[in-house]
């Protein structure tokens, strides 16, 4: 027997529809909710609803298993049946993670969670600690990136259903691998999406820039909150993820006494101790606002740890110049040079993109607060052609460039490919059932990049197959030139991370940053408090650069041959990086 609930204040009628037949349900409650439980409907029984005279069968809004798509039925799925074998598993601290972010679809030539668990020795071995997915709830076809779902409690048939992510989960979890989920409370996906003819979901005193926003706070948002709430607790409770990256949080409007994000933080925590191991929520916000990772006692949302973009931005803005939106805001040493010890380079500064003050200071943070990247789904597949960091500045440049941001005294975070200097471009796409909706959708991805210079045959068709394929990492590369030479360097910088403790000091206050502007040099220093130095020497000028070393210093790494190390200086020939160490007596 089940017992079949749906929150659905709207209607006036609710029916279960199970194979041929039509149950009534009984409510509403005070509520919205209506029940009943029916004999004979365990694991596997497709079901739906129907509501008031529309004869249309609707999916269940909290549909655990949607394996015919956002349109068919739902499909009871029973959580006690998958045999677990992690018992005991602690995660890694956050403090000391390094994050690889990963397409399911694009990762393997297969786009399955079975097919990434041939991936994960690979993954262990190279010295990643937590393997962040993007989005694995049910979307509509067959490919997609996974933001713009509706079924967001069901996993994706595409990627083998629930049982798959599990599998993985565990398969993780045995070689000492976390696992964080990229979820997305901030809106519905255009297409499946039939939430509003069950209660009000959506709010139109706000608006995203994909849609209507969540009614976290009017009329019935407590339903709301509590079907978000719901779905983030089943993520680290039934399937044993370890923490929930929040896509674009600045987007959730909710001025509630008690913000969504701050119950959210709350109820995670009291999952963790219930559960006896480290989960952690990992937000995305365009914010600059410190109160996001403050804990709840000092007035914070209590969030674990947010993306830190305007690292990303001053550091991409050296390595390559791009005109236009917000990295207008960007492009000097002295930029990044704050965003390495500030956290924001905007905290309260006038920004010439947003033509307003933006952001407020970062005080008294660890930078393990925050993460770091060359590189994510975003900045890569949001260029028109979707092109890497290699093949924008070359190898050189991005070895410096990898150096700096495993280094830095942030959580650092790898996107899928980025260390082998991946040739595959990885493109925006996606497979929308409605002819207007994909109309709509390679139209406009046209439209946005005309403005830089783009023509139509420049932009590859987010709709077509082709787009997708493309987007697929060829691990055939990994061996081979300089895709192994980039995976060797990888492999050093995390190892190098691992072995000196300066390098996993997130006290910002033991970190100097010293730089020439005009040669584009910089020379940042890691104080390892008794445990040894650490010199981080990158230049990314035209020219050689000679720097003052005692000779108690070594070098550890270098990025490339024709560093000339004396016993009083060092100079490093143009787009190079060494990273030395001092044990001190």
């Amino acid at each position: 027997m089940s017992e079949f609930a749906v929150w659905a204040p709207r209607p006036r009628r609710v029916q279960l529809k199970i194979r041929e037949t039509l149950y009534a349900l009984n409510g509403p409650d005070e509520h919205g909710w209506w029940r009943l439980p029916v004999d004979d409907t365990g694991h596997g029984t497709d079901y739906g609803f129907v509501l008031d005279d529309d004869a249309t069968v609707l999916p269940d809004p909290r549909s655990l298993w949607q394996p015919n798509g956002v349109h068919g039925m739902s499909r009871v799925y029973d959580h006690s049946r998958f045999e677990w074998t992690d018992q005991g598993w602690q995660p890694a601290p956050l403090a000391a993670s390094i994050h690889y972010e990963l397409h399911v679809g694009a990762f393997t030539p297969e786009g399955t969670l079975d097919s990434a668990i041939g991936k994960l020795d690979y993954l262990a071995e190279l010295g990643v600690t937590h393997i962040e997915l993007m989005p694995v709830a049910e979307f509509s076809g067959d490919r997609g990136w996974g933001y713009d779902g509706f079924n967001v409690y069901a996993v994706t048939e595409n990627y083998g259903g629930p049982d798959a992510l599990k599998r993985f989960i565990n398969a993780c979890h045995r070689r000492g691998l976390a696992v964080v989920l990229d979820v997305v409370y901030n809106h519905f996906g255009p297409v499946g999406n039939y939430t509003e003819r069950f209660g009000p979901y959506l709010t139109d005193r706000y608006h995203t820039p994909w849609g209507g926003a969540i009614n976290f706070e009017g009329r019935g948002g407590e339903e709301v909150r509590r079907f978000f709430f719901d779905n983030a607790l089943m993520w680290m409770r039934d399937y044993h993820v370890d923490g929930l990256r929040l896509d674009a949080i600045h987007e959730i409007a909710d001025r509630s006494a008690v913000h969504f994000l701050e119950q959210l933080s709350a109820e995670t925590r009291v999952l963790s101790t219930t559960l006896r191991r480290e989960l952690v929520l990992i937000a995305e916000s365009d914010l600059n606002d410190p109160r996001i990772v403050r804990s709840v006692e000092t007035g914070g949302y209590g969030i674990s740890a947010q993306w830190s973009d305007d690292f990303h931005h001053a550091l991409f803005t050296i390595l390559h110049r791009e005109p236009g939106g917000y990295y207008s805001d960007f492009g000097k040493l002295e930029h990044f040079a704050k965003a390495m010890r500030d956290v924001f380079v905007y905290d309260g500064h006038y920004s010439e993109y947003r033509d307003r003050r933006h952001g407020r200071p970062v005080d008294g943070l660890s930078a393990h607060h925050f993460l770091v990247f060359l590189q994510n789904h975003d900045q890569v597949g949001n260029r028109a052609q979707g092109e890497r960091l290699e093949q924008l500045i070359g190898m050189d440049r991005a070895k410096v460039a990898a150096g700096i941001v495993l280094t830095a005294p942030f959580v650092p975070l790898l996107f899928m490919g980025e260390e082998f200097a991946a040739s595959t471009p990885f493109l925006y796409f996606a497979d929308h059932d409605e002819p207007e909706m994909v109309r709509l959708v390679s139209e406009g991805r046209k439209r946005e990049f005309a403005a830089f210079g783009f023509g139509e045959k420049d932009v590859p068709d987010p709709e077509a197959s082709e787009t997708f394929t493309r987007s697929k990492l060829n691990w055939g590369e990994t061996g081979e030139g300089k895709h192994s030479e980039m995976l060797n360097w990888y492999r050093s910088l995390i190892h190098l991370r691992r072995t000196l403790p300066a390098l996993n000091d997130g006290d910002r206050g033991h970190m100097k940053m010293n730089f020439d502007e005009e040669h584009c040099w910089m020379d940042i220093h890691r104080a390892g408090l008794g445990r040894g130095d650490v010199r981080i020497l990158a230049n990314l000028g035209g020219d050689a650069a000679t720097f003052a070393m005692s000779s108690s210093y070594r070098i550890e790494l270098a990025s490339q041959t024709g560093i000339l190390c004396g016993n009083s200086a060092i100079t490093l020939p143009p787009n190079s990086l060494a990273i030395l160490s001092c044990e001190l007596v």
